[in-house]
């Protein structure tokens, strides 16, 4: 077989990919919050690795939509815009509607059961960084429920993001949080239960829609 023929040697998961999980950890635990400056030679210093890797990592980052690279201000975590907002939100709100469908019209009660064991342990949540991960595992378990391959690789495609919506969200108000967010994703799973299309895509709306205002300071809640 010609050289030009040949398939390349498949690369192992290199030290990038481990720096860029340490980083992703970081921002998703609010250790770098939206807007912290990620130098290099600080990363490489503190994680004790070249300059290489750490800028692998960033980039690996910002595909992924959590940082912002600039030749001016060099880079740092993502701060979300209005109309990054306002995509995002559109984006996961077409995805999501049509994993409820997905998951109303083909998922198991096992499935079902996998979606409501991780509301249920939004109970356990001791703070509002915990509680974002718990949300994000519940959306990612309804994706998953659908059945959907390509639905579900459209989801991962934002879930970053998503992410950091949500930790904007936090950083807006927590002010209820810890007790309003288990209530609304049981609210949520009772709908899929009972199979009600209409109420289960009213009630995913609204708790889109609760997270933007909250975020943007357009609902009466603090």
């Amino acid at each position: 077989m010609s050289e030009q023929g040949r398939v390349t040697p498949a690369r192992r998961r290199g030290l990038a990919d481990e720096v860029a999980d340490r980083v992703r950890e970081a921002i998703f635990s609010g250790t770098y919050a939206p807007g912290a400056q990620l130098r290099e030679v600080e990363l490489s210093g503190d994680m004790d690795v070249s300059r290489g890797p750490v800028r692998e990592a960033l980039r690996l980052l910002e595909r992924e939509g959590l940082v912002r690279c600039a030749w001016h201000r060099g880079t740092t975590v993502t701060t979300l815009s209005a109309e990054d907002v306002a995509e995002l939100d559109s984006l996961r709100g077409a995805l999501e509607d049509l994993a409820v469908r997905q998951v109303i019209a083909r998922a198991s009660d096992e499935d079902l059961a996998s979606v409501a064991k991780t509301a249920d342990m939004m109970e356990r949540a001791v703070d509002a960084h915990e509680m974002v991960r718990w949300d994000i595992a519940f959306h990612d378990a309804v994706f998953a429920a659908a059945g959907h391959q390509r639905l579900a690789d459209a989801w991962d495609g934002i879930r970053c993001q998503v992410h950091l919506f949500l930790l904007t969200r936090i950083g807006r108000s927590t002010e209820g949080y810890l007790d309003c967010i288990p209530h609304e994703h049981r609210e949520l799973v009772s709908a899929l239960r009972a199979r009600d299309i209409d109420s289960a895509l009213s009630l995913f709306a609204a708790h889109r829609r609760h997270a933007v205002e909250v975020l943007t300071g357009t609902t009466g809640q603090s």
